[in-house]
C-alpha cells in the first residue's frame, strides 16, 4: 500500500512537472523569433498550379498548420518545436501569402485545400492531422471534407464557416466590412498603407490591442503582404466567400467523422464557430478561451498551445 502511495505521488509530481515545463516553454517562446526552429528546414513545392513555401521538421505522425489572414506560417513558430517532439510538422504559407506564389485565381477554399493535399501527398503522407486559424480553418475544413480518409484529426481556430448555419450573421456584420473590401479602388487605397490597414485586424479583433500581435511580427506581416500581388491575393480570400458558402453547404451533407477540436476566443467567435462545427461534424470538442480575442496564438498561448498538443497527441 505504501509503495503504491509513493508511486502515485511520484507519477503526480512527474506529470505536474511535465505540464509546468510545457507552460514555461509556451511562455518563453515568442512568435517574434525570426529564426527557424532547430530541426526545421525550408522548402518550396510546385503543386496544383502554385508554388508553396513551407517549413518541415520533427518526426512522427504528420500535422499541417495553416495560418489565417494578416499572418503567414510565421505565426506558428512558438508551436512548431513543441509539436515536433512527437510529430512531423508541415507549415506552409497559403496560396497568395508569405513566400508562396500569388496566382490570379484559385482562392476558393476547396481549391486551396487541394493545394495542401497535393503538398502532403508529394511529401509521402497519406494521412495527416490539420490545424487551421481564420482563413486557414476554412481550408482545413475543406481538406477534411474532401479528403476524409486522408485526415486523422482537425483543429479549427476562431473564425466562421461560410455557408453553414447562420453564417450570414457574421458575413454581413457591419464591423466586418473588410469581407466586402476588394477590387481596384480598395487595392489603390491600401497600396503603401498595408500596415495601417492591418492595424484594424490586429487591434480591433484582439481583446486588448496592447496584448495582440507583437510589433516585430506586425512589421514582418505588413512587409510580407506588401510584396507584389500580396494584397490582391489576400482580398481574393474574401471575394470567394460566396463560392465557399455554396461549396461548404454541399460538403456538409456528409458530416466529418474524425475528431474535431474547436478553439475560439471569448471576445471573438465565442460559441458561434463551435455550434457551426457541430452542424458539419459528429465528434466535436469545443473550448472557448476566456479573455482572448481572435489572435489565439498570440493572446493566449498558455491555454491554446497545450490544448492543441494534447488533442493531437491523443490516442485514436
Amino acid at each position: 500500500m505504501m509503495t503504491q502511495r509513493i508511486s502515485s505521488r511520484r507519477n503526480f509530481f512527474v506529470g505536474t512537472a511535465s505540464f509546468v515545463a510545457l507552460l514555461l516553454a509556451c511562455a518563453s517562446l515568442s512568435a517574434t523569433a525570426s529564426e527557424i526552429p532547430a530541426g526545421f528546414t525550408e522548402h518550396f513545392a510546385e503543386v496544383n498550379g502554385v508554388r508553396l513555401h513551407y517549413f518541415i521538421g520533427g518526426q512522427g505522425s504528420p500535422v499541417v498548420l495553416l495560418h489565417g489572414y494578416a499572418e503567414t506560417g510565421h505565426m506558428w513558430l512558438p508551436l512548431m518545436p513543441l509539436l515536433a517532439k512527437n510529430h512531423t510538422v508541415i507549415v506552409p504559407d497559403l496560396r497568395g501569402a508569405g513566400n508562396s506564389s500569388k496566382p490570379d485565381s484559385g482562392y476558393d477554399k476547396k481549391n486551396m485545400a487541394v493545394d495542401i493535399h497535393d503538398l502532403t501527398s508529394s511529401l509521402g503522407f497519406d494521412r495527416v492531422s490539420i490545424v487551421g486559424h481564420d482563413i486557414g480553418l476554412m481550408v482545413a475544413y475543406a481538406y477534411a471534407a474532401q479528403f476524409p480518409q486522408a485526415t486523422e484529426r482537425v483543429v479549427l481556430m476562431d473564425a466562421f464557416l461560410p455557408g453553414i448555419g447562420n453564417w450570414k450573421d457574421v458575413w454581413l456584420m457591419r464591423d466586418l466590412w473588410h469581407f466586402h473590401f476588394y477590387g481596384e479602388v480598395p487595392l489603390a487605397l491600401v497600396n503603401g498603407r498595408e500596415r495601417i490597414y492591418f492595424e484594424h485586424f490586429w487591434n480591433d479583433f484582439a481583446a486588448d490591442p496592447h496584448h495582440s500581435i507583437p510589433e516585430a511580427d506586425r512589421r514582418f506581416y505588413a512587409e510580407a503582404y506588401a510584396q507584389p500581388g500580396g494584397m490582391r491575393a489576400g482580398f481574393e480570400y474574401f471575394r470567394n466567400f460566396e463560392r465557399d458558402a455554396k461549396d461548404f453547404a454541399q460538403l456538409s451533407a456528409t458530416p466529418l467523422s474524425m475528431p474535431v477540436l474547436v478553439l475560439t476566443g471569448e471576445k471573438a467567435s465565442g460559441n458561434f464557430l463551435i455550434e457551426q462545427t457541430k452542424l458539419v461534424a459528429s465528434n466535436v470538442q469545443g473550448q472557448v478561451v476566456m479573455g482572448s480575442g481572435h489572435w489565439l496564438m498570440e493572446e493566449a498561448p498558455q491555454a491554446v498551445i497545450p490544448a492543441i498538443i494534447a488533442f493531437l497527441d491523443a490516442k485514436p
